[in-house]
């Protein structure tokens, strides 16, 4: 297809075809006998061309230009036309360069959709841009790129312009979508005109964005905004220049403001809550030459309806914390920035100060308000630092690691509130929870709470993440090594009736040896599942980890690891799990990480779990996870048995107390005896059958003997080489053993001679007898008795008495 252009002389017009930057020539213009890559059409001209190829829009782009003069002739304002007609279809470039005096000021126009301004390098989305550019002299300002489908309305400039509007090669669009018009000079560099209705918001540059505004301009961006609606300015990007005179600011003019205009620091949080329409200006600065700087603004105008309760205002009283900032702030916030377009909310802290993030510090008393429709788009984070320098004064204070009430009572759902411990050199943390306890959350028992507990201790070289915890388990106690940071998160709204019952506790107490060490009390009715610090990803190398578990009296705990190694190499070092009963004599249970870890077991006394790591080669970290079930000791039926036995034993024992001491009561002569060191003072009986040591029994207890009963006139020799001592019976009241009682003092046995029979006597067998019979020893006697213990193969439990008293002492 050929295609005809005619320019007329009178409009000034060039048309310029060539090829699209870095586009390799595929197709040429065929204009009569000439073909080639590139053709210009002048005022006056009138030419017709094909192309050789039938994409000519994949090669090949237009630009129209055309110049108003209106210093030395009036101006053609008016609606601006897109001419000439008859164009071939590629992506082309308008551009209108209008030169004006700058005593005179120009306006540009725009039919609605209006414009909205872009960031360069931003696109539209239908591909059709308007770029502003301001001429005064020779100087060149970019008032900035636009799209269609905004709030600008009228751009006004100071002095001449170059007014361009991009089409693609598709594009129906068959009007330019402004007038130019003749205006009263405005004294300053720009004007931009935005028109708001409803909740909307806009975004707007400085010129030249991102580079530098002019030196010690001016300019004015007017807000046309219905009285019932309110607005808010925020600065999301901004930097100055170097000034030697004057300082940049921005200006505000509010009508009905008894202080026009309104002069803020680019640095100031910007006013909010705004009634109606309002100016912004930005005032530049004389720059220093040698080091300018840059000048550039980039903010946004948010206008939304009035709340409800804008009026409303929330105390916090911070006044009694100290080292806390407390952060409200949008959902998502800081990783997330949520697009300008969306309706915001924002927090107050007087009337005209409101912005997305609201942060308060410590020592304060504040009245805040919100200007939201949705609060629960709203979330709360504070943070607060404890630190102990004197262990002296540190040790003897417990704090509460609770959420201030101040923090509860807003409107507002708390999204976390993080504790800072930090510990000097030699001094350690302590984290208790008395009454709840800690359950630590695993795959295998899930905390299903509306909080959680994320406990990280920051060691000097590595930081290692104990774990994430939540009310309602069996750890009571955790102590860290180094400063540790406590973070505690909610999930949904139960925190606030769960917060009134939060105990954990923060001390600061001596050092202890390993990097962390847990206290447990597991529950009775479920079981315990434990894991390393730092899951999944391993336990840095050479830290060791202990866990204390207690096991109450009459229960047994079974200990159960999840899986039957370590799995890990060692590069340097050894890795061990150490298990050990509290119990004297107790044996402990050591694995390196080359061998299995123990099999099942059941615990009777509280018992330590200690993991100690080596250097583990690449690629392979140690993560080791065991379980602890709680059950009722089973009483062994053998021991069940012995108790009866015992009981009947007993009862045969007193049954015969009483006859003996029936038959005392008739005896004419008393029972006395001498002690006999030779003589097993056990009573004979049937053996295996009774088993119990002397201390728990009554063998060595006296039946009966007479109050009045001595010693001396029965055991006198006729010699009177021997005087015993007398007196009345005293109880017993050392030490009892399993062996016989010790042999009396050695006055009572001056002339007795040692026996050598030194074997222990046979435990004591079931006895038909309570009562101690003694013989007296006749001089010479020893060595007889001591020979008929050894043909008795030590069998010394029959009596030895003289033939004269085994009738008168025993029936």
């Amino acid at each position: 297809a050929s295609f005809t252009i005619a320019l007329r002389t009178v409009d000034n017009v060039t048309v310029m075809i060539k090829l699209r930057p870095g586009v390799l020539v595929g197709c040429r213009i065929h204009v009569e006998s000439f073909f080639g890559s590139e053709l210009k059409i002048k005022p006056g001209d009138n030419v017709t061309f094909t192309f050789t190829c039938s994409t000519p829009e994949r090669y090949f782009i237009m630009e129209i230009q055309k110049n108003i003069d209106c210093v030395s002739g009036p101006c053609p304002f008016g609606d601006v036309h897109l001419y000439p007609p008859g164009l071939p279809r590629l992506n082309r470039t308008f551009i209108w360069d209008v030169k004006a005096s700058t005593k005179a000021g120009l306006e540009l126009k725009f039919s609605t959709p209006w414009l909205r301004q872009i960031e360069p390098g931003e696109t539209c989305p239908d591909f059709v841009s308007y770029n502003i550019n301001s001429s005064i002299d020779k100087a060149m300002v970019n008032i900035g790129t636009f799209c269609r489908n905004g709030s600008v309305s009228r751009v006004k400039l100071l002095g001449g312009v170059i007014m361009s509007l991009h089409l693609p090669w598709n594009s129906p669009l068959i009007t330019s979508g402004f007038n130019i018009a003749n205006r009263a000079s405005i004294k300053r560099l720009c004007i931009i005109e935005s028109i708001l209705k409803g909740e909307s918001s806009v975004t707007l540059m400085s010129p030249n964005y991102p580079l530098g505004f002019p030196e010690d301009e001016l300019m004015t961006w007017q807000f046309v905004i219905p009285s019932s609606m309110r607005a808010s300015v925020f600065f999301h990007n901004y930097s100055l220049s170097n000034c030697e005179r004057k300082e940049e600011r921005v200006e505000y003019y509010i009508p009905g403001s008894l202080s026009n205009p309104e002069v803020f620091k680019l640095s100031d949080s910007q006013p909010a809550n705004i009634a109606g329409s309002f100016n912004l200006s930005l005032q530049g600065c004389d720059q220093d030459a040698q080091n300018p700087g840059i000048l550039r603004l980039l903010f946004q105008v948010v206008i939304q309806h009035p709340q409800v309760d804008e009026n409303v205002t929330h105390l916090v009283d911070l006044s009694k914390e100290w080292n806390m900032t407390v952060t409200i702030h949008f959902e998502g916030w800081p990783s997330h920035i949520p697009v300008m377009s969306e309706p915001i909310c924002l927090i107050c802290k007087d009337p005209r100060t409101c912005d997305r993030v609201l942060t308060l510090v410590s020592g304060a008393v504040y009245r805040i308000s919100f200007l939201c429709k949705d609060l629960s788009r709203l979330r709360i984070t504070a943070e607060k630092g404890i630190s102990c320098v004197d262990l002296r004064w540190c040790q003897r204070k417990i704090y509460s690691l609770l959420v201030p009430k101040a923090i509860t009572q807003l409107p507002i759902q708390l999204h976390k509130f993080i504790w800072k411990l930090l510990a000097p050199d030699l001094i350690n943390i302590e984290i208790t929870s008395p009454s709840l306890k800690l359950q630590q959350h695993v795959p295998e028992q899930r905390c299903n709470t509306s909080y959680s507990y994320s406990i990280v201790s920051a060691a000097p070289e590595t930081e290692l993440n104990v774990g994430v915890f939540c009310p309602g388990g069996s750890i009571e106690k955790i102590q860290m090594r180094n400063n540790i940071t406590i973070s505690l998160k909610t999930f949904g709204k139960g925190f606030l009736n769960d917060s009134k019952h939060q105990d954990l506790k923060m001390s600061f107490v001596p050092h202890i040896k390993d990097e962390c060490s847990f206290t447990v009390s597991p529950d009775p009715k479920a079981k315990v599942y434990l894991q390393t610090p730092n899951w999944p990803y391993g336990l840095p190398p050479y830290v060791s980890i202990s866990w204390y578990v207690v096991v109450p009296n009459k229960q047994v705990a079974r200990l159960g690891f999840s899986k039957d190694r370590m799995g890990i190499a060692c590069e340097t070092g050894r890795a061990y799990v150490n298990i050990k009963e509290e119990t004297a004599g107790a044996e402990e249970t050591v694995r390196r990480e080359d061998e299995l870890l123990p099999e099942p077991r059941n615990m009777y006394h509280d018992f330590w779990v200690n993991v100690s790591n080596c250097k583990p080669v690449d690629k392979t970290q140690l993560t080791l996870q065991f379980r602890v079930t709680l059950a009722d000791k089973q009483i062994d039926l053998g021991v069940i048995l012995a108790v009866v036995a015992g009981a009947g034993v007993l009862a045969a024992i007193g049954l015969t107390v009483c006859c003996v001491k029936k038959k005392k009561k008739k005896s004419q002569n008393p029972m006395v005896g001498v002690y006999n060191d030779n003589v097993n003072t056990q009573v004979p009986g049937k053996q295996g059958l009774f088993t119990k040591g002397r201390k728990n029994n009554e063998s060595h207890v006296y039946a009966v003997i007479d109050d009045a009963m001595v010693y001396g006139h029965l055991l006198k020799e006729s010699n009177g080489s021997v005087s015993p001592e007398v007196d009345v019976y005293r109880p017993f009241d050392g030490p009892i053993g399993s062996l016989p009682p010790s042999p009396p003092p050695l006055s009572f046995r001056k002339d007795i001679k040692r026996s050598s029979n030194t074997e222990e006597p046979p435990p004591l067998t079931d006895t038909d007898h309570d009562t101690y019979t003694f013989a007296h020893q006749k001089p010479g006697q020893s060595e007889d008795i001591g020979d008929t213990s050894e043909k008795n193969n030590g069998d010394t439990s029959t009596p030895l008495l003289e033939n004269k008293e085994e009738d008168g002492l025993v029936e």
